[in-house]
């Protein structure tokens, strides 16, 4: 075999990451745990186009060709079936999806709207599902891994959140049907954070009220301090590409917060 087609064959048999909402945060964490271990990967953004545009400059300037950026709002069926054919041309296969991707913002009960409940519930969970629907066929030839990212508010649901709360709840049981139903060829697992990031409602507060506010939340987490979005990355890394007899799992990544 000449050289030209060794690496032309080796080329395609490097796996290939979708991650969604991965242009900054968690999202892109993940996509950079990922690339980092060898893979290529695929950033997806809707508005944050600058910053995926950053991040796939940095991984392409430590690898060649290996990150690529594809802009769909997940909200439209449009979108998200140009975005399922556009994934699969980019590097002419897919082993992994992440469904990172997610709107959050409160929902005191009593004033919900229509539009509110189709957004939230719409961006963290009809979007994972017909992605996952999208892509199983390739999946399954690659015995793929679907990775969601749920919440720890799926099981402990977060005042004022009631919305959002549903929606995870939704993806935590998605991911363990979805488990069933795809298997053997592909596993199905989730990544629940906690407190990864202080919360933003904290702005604007006075500087006692943001204090107390975060000794609240430490005070509620036995390790006593708050995770990084690399913790989460190295949690779904772990279940993509090294957990081979896990599927149907959600795992918690906070610090042991539900112990209190």
């Amino acid at each position: 075999m000449s050289n030209l087609l060794q690496m032309t064959e080796q080329f395609n048999q490097t796996p290939v990451v979708l991650v969604t909402g991965a242009a900054k945060r968690i999202g892109a964490a993940i996509v950079q745990k990922f690339h980092q271990q060898g893979c290529k990967v695929i950033i997806h953004c809707n508005r944050s186009q600058i910053d995926a545009q950053a991040l796939q400059s940095l991984l392409c300037s430590q690898r060649a060709n290996s990150a690529t950026i594809i802009s769909a709002d997940l909200l439209l069926e449009s979108d998200r079936d140009r975005l399922a054919q556009k994934a699969l041309e980019s590097f002419g296969r897919l082993d992994v999806l992440v469904n990172n991707a997610s709107t959050f913002y409160p929902t005191v009960f009593g004033t919900v709207t229509e539009p509110q409940w189709n957004e939230l519930l719409d961006s963290n969970l009809r979007a994972a599902f017909f992605l996952c629907q999208a892509f199983k066929d390739e999946l399954q030839l690659r015995n793929g891994a679907i990775i969601n990212l749920v919440d720890i508010h799926a099981d402990n649901p977060l005042k004022h959140h009631s919305v959002y709360n549903i929606a995870k709840a939704g993806l935590k049981a998605m991911t363990k049907s979805l488990a069933k139903d795809l298997a053997p060829e592909i596993r199905v697992n989730g990544v629940s954070p906690g407190a990864i990031l202080w919360p933003q409602n904290l702005e604007g507060k006075s500087d006692k009220a943001v204090e107390d506010a975060k000794k609240d939340i430490l005070s509620q987490i036995p390790l006593g301090h708050l995770g990084t979005p690399d913790d989460i990355a190295e949690a779904v890394y772990f279940l993509a590409r090294k957990a081979s007899y896990i599927t149907g799992q959600v795992i918690r990544v906070d610090g042991g917060r539900a112990l209190s």
